[in-house]
């Protein structure tokens, strides 16, 4: 048996911790309202000063979170909490957001995984390559790659438009696999796909493969039974499950996940997407009609900037690993055309958001086209003001989102930035078939983006993440043809039915909007 095992936490346990923190939310409004009630009944007369003493500390509070920087939705959803609710915002702000300690949670700050000289001089080489084919991605590149993200060539890459193709290529490159398997996803469900897949790593943990797994503890709590759990560290697999609900119930760090889709083998052969370990990504079950998702495999030097993220938080989470980190490396020469750059991004780094930077550098980068696609939709007034510009500037703007959504008050959310991008230009396909999970980005038939990230506050604020930027590589083409079939299985959304929805809608929406930060 290998040392250092996770402890695998009690089901009951994890559940009971989980319904807990839960309800912490919804003890905190009531304590809002029994305080209230309290003062009226004992202090009477005086009740209205102490009440006041309770507004003043909120007031202190919402000043706090204005001054400091960060994401104006972000601290506008908090003032707003601490000044209309002083009681009930003080401890949530207190318990869930308050200080950027609070994100930490118990991950060490650990730098970035040294690289090599060479290597590191091969990416500078590689941006001014760039930067005389194509000037502003070249900027975008030199931005990521002052981030700590280099941009690699000698890579290839294949985009995957179905969930079943991908799991069928993974599950081929994690047969061939001699050296390593490092696996970090935000829900490992049992289930048919889990079931073909362990077999494989058991197989090759036996074989003498080295295998880690990283999972989200709170995006597995009803779909990962202790026993699967069990049985992966019988076998011999490394499992470290990211921020335990059970050890976290009295902070509510269940805010904060591990929402990356990273799949690394030997170091030469990487995944990242939006498709995660569980049934409904192949459509073996039916959930939100057709579930469509995409992927993409990067074979070659790229494959090495997954490795070291996955290493990297390996080590953040307190973990070793048996050998040096340059053991990891890629063992042979990959080839390719075009230039591929991994990036990851994490509350840690707030407000400094290397995704949200992105997102904006490729929409403000677009000359002909800009196709999106997110299976949600809440964002800052400066993206949001990034998509009008372009479609004004006379770019064919599209973003294509689900017609079929998984959360219904999230959905409605979204409705409320539509309006203005419809009356700007940009056209919205709503995708009929199903529920769109899919994360992409295409721009101008030269970069794509494909990864894990949603368009949303929890992308930008409070999750890990995780994508891939490729540079006039083949994929590319692949990537729009992809985008081409969904449009062609999409209704186009038009402005007079987003003024037709229903008063009420409209109301409830703008209220939730308000909370769309928690969403």
């Amino acid at each position: 048996m290998r040392k250092n095992r996770t402890r695998v936490p009690e089901r009951t346990e994890r559940r009971i911790s989980a319904a807990t923190s839960l309800t912490m939310c919804a003890v905190t409004v009531i304590a809002q309202i029994a305080t209230t009630l309290l003062l009226t009944h004992f202090l009477r007369e005086k009740a209205n000063y102490v009440y006041a003493v309770l507004e003043f500390v909120g007031a202190v509070a919402a000043l706090r979170v204005y001054l400091r920087p960060g994401s104006p939705s972000y601290k506008l959803a908090w003032m707003c909490l601490l000044l209309a609710l002083p009681v009930s915002g003080m401890i949530l702000f207190c318990l869930w957001g308050g200080t950027h300690q609070a994100k930490s949670l118990s991950l060490r700050m650990v730098p970035p995984i040294k690289e090599r000289e060479s290597a590191r001089m091969e990416s500078e080489n590689n941006i001014a390559r760039l930067r005389r084919q194509s000037p502003e991605w070249g900027r975008l590149a030199t931005y990521l790659e002052k981030k700590g993200f280099p941009l690699y060539r000698n890579t290839s890459a294949r985009y995957f438009s179905d969930g079943a193709d991908f799991f069928e290529d993974l599950a081929e490159h994690l047969r061939q696999a001699e050296v390593y398997i490092f696996l970090e996803y935000y829900i490992l469900a049992e289930g048919q796909i889990w079931d073909r897949l362990f077999s494989i790593l058991k197989e090759r943990a036996a074989a003498g493969v080295e295998v880690c797994i990283i999972f989200d503890d709170f995006g597995n709590l009803t779909r990962l039974s202790d026993a699967t759990l069990q049985a992966m560290q019988d076998v011999g697999i490394e499992v470290q499950v990211f921020n335990p609900v059970h050890r976290y119930v009295n902070r509510i760090y269940f805010n904060y996940r591990d929402h990356r889709k990273i799949a690394v083998i030997d170091g030469s052969v990487a995944y990242t997407g939006g498709i995660n370990v569980a049934d409904e990504y192949a459509n073996l079950i039916v959930r939100f009609g057709h579930w469509k998702d995409t992927a993409v495999r990067v074979e070659g030097d790229g494959a090495w900037g997954f490795a070291a993220q996955f290493i990297r938080m390996w080590k953040m989470m307190g973990r070793t690993l048996p050998n040096e980190d340059d053991y990891y490396r890629p063992r042979r020469p990959g080839s390719g055309s075009g230039y591929c750059q991994p990036f990851t991004d994490g509350p840690l780094n707030n407000p400094d958001n290397p995704i949200e930077e992105t997102y904006l550098q490729l929409m403000a980068s677009a000359k002909r086209f800009l196709y999106l696609t997110t299976p949600y939709y809440a964002v800052e007034e400066s993206m949001q003001k990034a998509l009008c510009m372009a479609a004004d500037a006379g770019v064919d703007v599209r973003l294509c989102i689900p017609a079929v959504p998984d959360h219904k008050f999230t959905y409605m959310v979204a409705e409320t930035y539509w309006g203005e991008l419809l009356s700007h230009g940009v056209k919205i396909y709503k995708y009929t078939p199903g529920f769109l999970h899919a994360k992409s980005v295409m721009v101008d038939r030269e970069v794509a983006l494909v990864g894990s990230t949603n368009m949303d506050y929890r992308t930008f604020q409070l999750h890990y993440e995780c994508g891939v930027l490729l540079y006039h590589m083949p994929a590319v083409e692949e990537l729009l043809e992809d985008l081409d079939n969904i449009m062609g299985q999409s209704a186009l959304y038009t402005l007079a039915e987003w003024n037709q929805r229903p008063w009420l809608r409209r109301m409830f929406a703008s209220l939730l909007k308000l909370g769309a930060i928690w969403l």
